[in-house]
């Protein structure tokens, strides 16, 4: 760790409050002068930090910027979150992690943007990813699971970034099948996850999780403002990023020791917003309208066509009536 890195450990473990240049200097083992230095280049990077005579340094509550030093203190897990990287920039948080994986990268390895270049979202779309607007998040895990089963893995972390949600910010969630996340009408969230198959052990060998969150957001490109949304447009006000993307590792990693017994799907069934309603679902084979009649024990979503033919999906894109 840098010494800027560990000032501002300090400085975000007291944020808001004042804490001398000297007692900085004796908890991070420095001089007060490269206490000085450091605190120049976070201010320089954007941080907010006053400092007063005989008072010291404080960091602003209004900085909103990812950091490991503001997420780490925030965590409540055993592995998620505690190998983390924290980029400025990114092309694509999912594809690094998936490079952090191919190499070894442990169980719960996180990786964090600002922003990405190449967001990536179902479908080959893109996901729109403003700088500091957002959570960009992907999670490497390595589950011992069948390909089968690999459903499950989307619709748990849909249920804990729900959660995570309304933890820190109040907001009622509601989860469109497989992997959005919605408020109101428009979606807040997206979950693209992908895997690795273990050819000879027939089952996954890892999945890397992505996490594209829309949080401080005011308004968004014309061609998604009719369907898109963020929390502080719903709510009228700030969360902290960090903190979010700190309680999101904390309610996904509680909600995976549940993957194997399935107990998180009764979670997830509650929060649907498609189980009961008329759905239009698009696939390679053109589109057919449906009632959603439930989700199955593998996550597959169930379906009624208008012929009394029943099916359940794994795949596909679907849209409410």
């Amino acid at each position: 760790m840098s010494l800027k890195d560990k000032v501002l450990a300090v400085l975000e473990e007291n944020k808001g409050k004042n804490v001398s240049g000297s007692e900085i200097a004796r908890s991070v083992g420095m001089t007060r002068s490269a206490v000085w230095k450091a605190v120049k280049q976070l201010r320089d990077e954007g941080y907010t930090i006053c400092a007063v005579t005989n008072r010291g340094y404080c960091m602003s509550e209004e900085n909103d910027f990812l950091s490991e030093q503001a997420i780490v203190p925030n965590l409540r897990t055993k592995d998620l979150g505690r190998k983390i990287d924290v980029f400025k920039t990114i092309d694509s948080t999912n594809n690094f992690a998936k490079s952090l994986a191919q190499f070894g990268a442990v169980h719960g390895t996180t990786v964090v943007s600002e922003v990405q270049t190449q967001g990536k979202g179902r479908m080959g779309k893109n996901f729109y990813s403003p700088t500091g607007m957002g959570i960009y998040m992907s999670i490497v895990l390595r589950p011992k699971l069948s390909v089968d089963h690999s459903l499950l893995i989307t619709s748990c972390a849909a249920v804990a970034v729900a959660e995570a949600i309304e933890n820190i910010s109040g907001l009622d969630c509601r989860i469109k099948w497989v992997n959005d996340i919605y408020a109101g009408d428009k979606k807040l969230c997206g979950i693209l996850t992908e895997a690795s198959v273990n050819v000879e052990q027939g089952g996954l060998e890892y999945a890397i999780v992505g996490i594209g969150l829309n949080v401080q957001n005011v308004s968004f490109p014309k061609n998604i403002s009719d369907i898109a949304t963020s929390i502080r447009m719903e709510t009228n006000k700030s969360v902290s990023r960090s903190l979010l993307t700190a309680e999101i590792l904390n309610c996904f990693e509680k909600r995976l020791e549940t993957i194997r017994d399935k107990s998180f799907l009764e979670e997830y069934r509650n929060r649907s917003n498609v189980i009961g309603k008329r759905i239009e679902i698009t696939s390679n084979n053109g589109s057919e309208e449906a009632d959603c009649i439930g989700i199955d024990e593998i996550g597959r979503l169930l379906v009624r066509f208008d012929s009394g033919e029943e099916k359940a999906l794994t795949s596909g894109t679907i849209r409410l009536v």
